[in-house]
């Protein structure tokens, strides 16, 4: 093993991606995989969880766990499952996400609970599920890891989108990710937050195909985030080059943050 595979390599971990069927997820558990991670799929479609195990299986070991994480006896039901095949855990991406949008005059009840439900909620409740997976492996030198995925949206007001509650979940889970990394520091557990940008994404392609240049004229860098983007993040944080980097929100979005 090289000092770059030492560094960033996952070989021999046992990862969990919720909403790892599509978009962003995908990204990440393809990264995980290839990284050596035995990584579990999962979102509320067994179809697509298989597809993508099937998909990934190509570069190392994807495992479908299809489960509908708004609900929490789906959560429980998913942690339970979980265990029953693995001794521990070792990386938690909470992933899955919804949107909805509407004008603040008009924007109802349900969008509101629907979002911070999915996007807020359920990250929360399912890392509280696996925690006890998630400390089995834990050490000082080799933390297990928590991964959240924000948003630019939760750091910002989105000039473009209108989606009141996406933005407040996101923003409550950068800072829910500070909240449970002083909580869980003590377990040799690191919680960080990645906030990406534009990426193509099932949620994102629509707007990208209507207003593609109102929204790349908003990134400094001029272009949507790639795989290798969001996955190089997400390695860092859930490998040994990341194991001293706790409570953090790391924007990943072209420059739109860090440049305005």
């Amino acid at each position: 093993m090289n000092a770059i595979q030492r560094l960033f390599g996952v070989d021999g971990k046992v990862a969990l991606v919720t909403g790892g069927t599509s978009g962003i997820g995908k990204m990440i558990a393809t990264a995980l995989v290839q990284g050596g991670a035995k990584v579990y799929v999962t979102s509320r479609k067994a179809a697509a969880c298989q597809a993508t195990s099937e998909e990934l299986s190509s570069f190392g070991q994807c495992v479908p766990l299809p489960a509908d994480i708004s609900r929490l006896e789906e959560i429980q039901r998913l942690a339970d499952n979980l265990g029953k095949s693995e001794v521990a855990l070792d990386i938690l991406v909470n992933n899955a996400g919804t949107t909805w949008g509407a004008p603040v005059e008009s924007f109802p009840e349900s969008g509101w609970d629907k979002v911070l439900d999915l996007n807020l909620k359920s990250a929360f409740f399912l890392t509280q599920a696996l925690l006890p997976l998630l400390r089995i492996r834990a050490s000082a030198v080799i933390p297990s890891s928590v991964v959240n995925i924000g948003s630019i949206d939760g750091l910002r007001v989105s000039p473009v989108f209108d989606a009141i509650s996406y933005a407040v979940s996101k923003s409550g889970l950068h800072q829910m990710t500070r909240v449970l990394a002083s909580r869980l520091v003590k377990d040799n557990i690191t919680v960080n937050a990645i906030a990406p940008g534009a990426f193509t994404s099932k949620m994102l392609a629509p707007m990208l195909d209507l207003m593609e240049e109102e929204i790349l004229a908003t990134i400094p860098m001029k272009r949507v985030g790639e795989l290798d983007d969001i996955g190089g993040a997400a390695l860092f944080l859930c490998s040994r080059a990341g194991a001293y980097v706790t409570g953090v929100v790391l924007p990943v979005d072209g420059g739109v943050t860090g440049c305005s």
